[in-house]
């Protein structure tokens, strides 16, 4: 274990200031997420360097579509999660407790990284912000190697928190808006969503790379769509890319999948309010997996799941009518076969 400095006091207790929900704590009680808790006073932390994964994975399977295409992440992540959402695709990790899990240092993931040719670091899986004071030192020593840094994350921590992560090199998040409000409070455990879209606002205006995802989940937050699309131009705006989600069993949700024509609609409905880049996300070969010229309509980029089979930006831009193309980082380019 080891401690945060993500807390402050409050008369006897100490007040948790990683995530907002903003654990109050008594000497040895825990936090909403059972990996942070006080010790006469002092905040600890159980998931420093303590990895439920490490993987080299695709951007694009995040998903990132505008965040330094073609390339991979070495993709970390460690225990436990801020919220308790029902239908968690990764409730194994999310479920779980750091319990006898080893350490790896920072260094070692970075080296890691280097030895996979990589070209940057990613936290996923679970919740990243859990392993934030780990992040901060590991995206510090990724930056000395020129090494790109993102989060997959919901959302969820302090400004303080992403202050902290930008500052150490932090240049993607990935978001995941679960919903509406009403969707946060009956299935998240009462959480206040406008705390994530001023995160996405204060990311954008720190220069960090933000895309969108909305795991739309039968039956509960399909009529939400318009909301998403309402927010997503208040504080994400019109160049932040929107990604609707297919949803499939998981946990302890058995609704049946998304409908495919209500993904469908949601991406004509965002598109017709003016978000230039939306797409279809767990649904292989749809033709909303591609990048298109929000202005002339050319297809630019020609994706199969994670994979890249065409990039036709050229110098940022559709190379049919000039348009400048919103890309964060350079394509790298691989080999498909």
């Amino acid at each position: 274990m080891k401690t945060s400095p993500f807390y402050k006091n409050i008369n006897k207790k100490i007040q948790c200031t990683l995530c907002e929900r903003g654990c109050k704590l008594s000497n040895g009680e825990q936090g909403t997420c059972k990996v942070r808790f006080n010790k006469n006073g002092k905040l600890y932390t159980l998931t420093y360097g303590r990895l439920s994964a490490i993987e080299s994975r695709p951007i694009e399977i995040k998903p990132f579509y505008h965040y330094w295409p073609g390339s991979t992440s070495l993709t970390i992540a460690t225990y436990s999660c801020n919220f308790s959402c029902p239908w968690c695709q990764n409730y194994h990790l999310s479920r779980s407790l750091p319990k006898g899990a080893p350490y790896t240092p920072p260094g070692a993931i970075v080296e890691k990284a280097l030895i996979n040719h990589d070209e940057g670091l990613c936290l996923s899986f679970q919740e990243p912000t859990l392993l934030t004071e780990y992040a901060i030192d590991l995206f510090k020593i990724g930056r000395k190697h020129k090494l790109y840094a993102c989060y997959v994350s919901n959302g969820y921590m302090t400004i303080e928190a992403l202050e902290a992560l930008i500052d150490a090199g932090l240049t993607g998040l990935n978001i995941d808006i679960k919903g509406g409000k009403d969707v946060y409070k009956e299935y998240c455990g009462g959480i206040n969503v406008y705390k994530i879209w001023r995160n996405v606002k204060k990311a954008l205006e720190e220069g960090v790379h933000v895309e969108i995802v909305n795991l739309v989940v039968t039956d509960v937050n399909e009529n939400d769509i318009d909301w998403v699309i309402e927010n997503h131009l208040k504080f994400a705006g019109e160049d932040t890319p929107l990604h609707f989600t297919r949803y499939y069993p998981r946990y302890k949700f058995t609704n049946p999948a998304t409908r495919i024509g209500l993904l469908e609609e949601a991406v004509k409905k965002a598109q017709m309010e003016g978000i230039k880049y939306v797409y279809i996300g767990n649904v292989p070969g749809h033709r909303f997996e591609h990048t298109y010229c929000p202005e002339c309509g050319k297809l630019l980029i020609r994706r199969f799941s994670y994979k890249i089979l065409d990039y036709g930006i050229e110098d940022g831009k559709c190379p049919e009518c000039g348009q400048k193309i919103k890309i964060y980082g350079r394509y790298i380019f691989r080999d498909v076969l």
